[in-house]
């Protein structure tokens, strides 16, 4: 019985694999080209990343269950935090997401097979090792931000591996958020580290869940404000993490 479950799982990881590369390479020019044109045909982008989600999803046997999407104005722009427990976020952000963002990525995802080419220019690449890279990413989330664009940053910096619920937050969400005034809305994806779990070559099917909280506004907030609305955006994701 061990040997046939171990069988299985491997022949469900190759699947896995034949299906993320597969149609990312059928997908890509409909990924990749519109970047070419400007920024503003980024939507045809995030369309057919959704679509990529959605096969990706539908054909591995993850669904994902999305709560309070009405919680999202398609008008505005926000700094989206999120929680971070593994590579099968990235889907469930695109799912939710209904309009186009800018992810801010760390480098290492730019080795990954034709989806670096992707991350490339659908995210906003950061080197952690570079305090110039760092600056440098942070204004260009800035921009983002100006032009009507949401932004998605993990704040604990790194897939979660300890046996907390959250892992610390850096601070350079929040700073942008009060520096340009944008309300920021936290998700919270829960399950996805069991099926997937961090630093493991390993992936299982299941459910994950994808909960969308309500925004927290920043008007009229001060940098001095910012260990607040830090402490606040902890408290509403851990509250919800609780209850899973």
């Amino acid at each position: 019985m061990g040997f046939l479950r171990t069988v299985l799982q491997k022949l469900y990881i190759a699947w896995v694999l034949f299906v993320f590369t597969f149609f990312m390479i059928l997908y890509l020019p409909g990924i990749l080209l519109p970047f070419l044109f400007g920024e503003k045909y980024g939507t045809i982008s995030y369309q057919f990343l959704k679509l990529w989600s959605w096969t990706f999803s539908k054909l591995n046997f993850i669904p994902y269950e999305i709560k309070g999407k009405e919680n999202i104005h398609p008008g505005k722009s926000y700094v989206y935090i999120s929680n971070h427990t593994s590579y099968l976020d990235i889907p469930g952000v695109c799912l939710t997401v209904p309009t186009q963002i800018r992810p801010l990525a760390k480098k290492e995802l730019k080795k990954i097979p034709v989806f670096g080419w992707i991350a490339n220019n659908a995210t906003i690449i950061v080197d952690r090792s570079s305090n110039e890279s760092r600056r440098k990413s942070m204004d260009h989330l800035k921009d983002v931000l100006k032009r009507g664009i949401s932004i998605l940053i993990f704040p604990e910096g790194t897939q979660n591996r300890s046996n907390e619920p959250l892992q610390p937050f850096f601070d350079g969400a929040f700073r942008i958020a009060i520096e340009t005034q944008q309300p920021v809305l936290p998700m919270v994806i829960l399950g996805a580290g069991k099926l997937m779990p961090p630093k493991k070559f390993t992936i299982k099917p299941g459910k994950i869940k994808i909960v969308v909280l309500n925004e927290i506004p920043t008007e009229g907030l001060k940098l001095s404000d910012l260990p607040t609305l830090k402490e606040k955006v902890i408290s509403v994701m851990k509250h919800e993490i609780k209850l899973y």
